[in-house]
């Protein structure tokens, strides 16, 4: 008892043994995650999700989660959304938790750190159960990017006196120019980067034939309209519609560029899907698990934020990587699988190259190119599928990283309890 207490006090005073031997080892004040899961991702527009508004995805997300839980919703004492696009995201991360039966008395909020929101979400709720504030939160991160066109919206013009500022200036640049960016300074072909695709979807072609998505995807019935007759249907989604089986590097490579305005090399193909889509887990302090007879699928150890040039926004992992992996004392080759976000080939194969990964370790079952990129959600996903993959092949240590608009990166550290 005494012993238990003494490992309280150091974690709360940020002492806990770092390396790998130390995040393995297991305290009641460490934060894990009880319960990871993701709707089907679909095409924007056109897929399974595109009549579904935002509020009703993170809305059934939450159900399933107490659902499989089986929590008292009443012990949920905070909800964090991870949200680019919709500006009431704060308003529906709060109406949805309601109505999944999460009392008046906790607490509701969204985040927005871009591509990274999702991941933002959980550190917010995994740092208040850290601080002690709070013993149990729901991170969910979730997009429609149907209900905006499937377009990302470009940033209004900043101030003068703002612009003046080069790398401010650089803030304005869309992403698919930081993209060719990447592309040109770092050397990255056309080929190169088809044939990173290429694999990403024969990844997730082969994941999803062989049912590895299966435990991470929630199935879910909704209504879908007709777009010639407007006539509505009910609809049951088990699997992500983005995957474009069969695809090769020769059929991608005659894809013309889609921004030659700023380069040859970004296409349709290589590029992640625009995508509506939604992912949650569930988070608690060690002791509150064991406490409610709550499976423990991971110790969440944490996450950092490093920044890069705005212009090459992309690059983010290849600062935030190193940064966390050095903040806990873990080597490069004690992590498992990585999960790096695939918003642009030009960027993933920059990650790859860099960091000097296996890619056998990275993105064992495709990513973004391949599964599509809800903004808001992709953060999460990525911590469904490698907790998912952890499962499978029986390993330990899992980093995911996100680049993030404006020239970041983010990146978190889990380790797999499931062996």
């Amino acid at each position: 008892m005494a012993v238990e207490r003494l490992s309280s006090i150091m974690a709360h005073l940020g002492c806990t043994t770092s390396g790998a031997a130390g995040i393995s080892a297991k305290d009641p004040n460490d934060v894990v995650i009880t319960c990871a899961l993701r709707s089907p991702f679909t095409k924007a527009l056109k897929g399974g999700l595109k009549d579904t508004p935002l509020d009703l995805m993170v809305h059934a997300l939450l159900k399933e989660i107490l659902s499989r839980s089986k929590l008292d919703p009443s012990l949920v004492q905070d909800v964090c959304l991870g949200n680019v696009l919709d500006p009431d995201s704060a308003y529906i991360a709060r109406a949805a938790s309601l109505a999944a039966g999460i009392p008046y008395t906790s607490g509701a909020s969204s985040v927005n750190r871009f591509c990274s929101s999702g991941l933002k979400a959980v550190q917010d709720i995994a740092n208040q159960i850290q601080s002690g504030a709070i013993d149990i939160g729901l991170a969910v991160g979730a997009e429609s990017m149907t209900a905006y066109g499937g377009r990302i919206p470009v940033p209004r013009p900043f101030s003068e006196e703002i612009l003046k500022n080069h790398q401010a200036n650089s803030c304005m640049q869309p992403m698919s120019q930081t993209s060719e960016n990447v592309a040109q300074s770092f050397a990255i072909s056309r080929e190169d980067q088809d044939r990173y695709a290429a694999e990403s979807f024969r990844r997730a072609e082969a994941a999803q034939d062989a049912g590895r998505f299966d435990d991470e995807i929630v199935t879910m019935t909704v209504r879908q309209k007709d777009k010639k007759t407007g006539q509505e249907r009910r609809i049951t989604l088990k699997k992500d519609d983005g995957i474009r089986r069969g695809t090769t590097y020769e059929s991608l490579a005659k894809i013309p560029p889609a921004f030659p305005q700023f380069g040859q090399t970004t296409t349709g193909g290589n590029a992640s899907q625009i995508t509506d889509g939604a992912a949650a887990v569930l988070l608690m302090r060690r002791s509150k698990a064991i406490e409610l007879g709550q499976p423990i699928l991971a110790k969440f150890c944490g996450a950092v934020v490093a920044g890069v040039p705005p212009q090459i926004m992309g690059t983010g992992p290849v600062a935030a990587i190193p940064k966390l992996l050095d903040q806990f004392k873990v080597q490069k080759d004690e992590v498992d699988i990585f999960e790096i976000n695939e918003a642009f080939s030009s960027m993933a194969v920059f990650c790859l190259r860099k960091l000097r990964l296996d890619h056998a370790k990275l993105n064992p079952r495709g990513g973004a190119i391949a599964l599509g990129h809800p903004l808001g959600a992709t953060g999460i996903r990525q911590i469904c599928t490698i907790l998912s993959e952890a499962r499978r092949a029986k390993k330990r240590m899992l980093v995911t990283s996100m680049c993030v608009g404006t020239g970041q990166g983010m990146a978190g550290l889990f380790v797999n309890e499931q062996l």
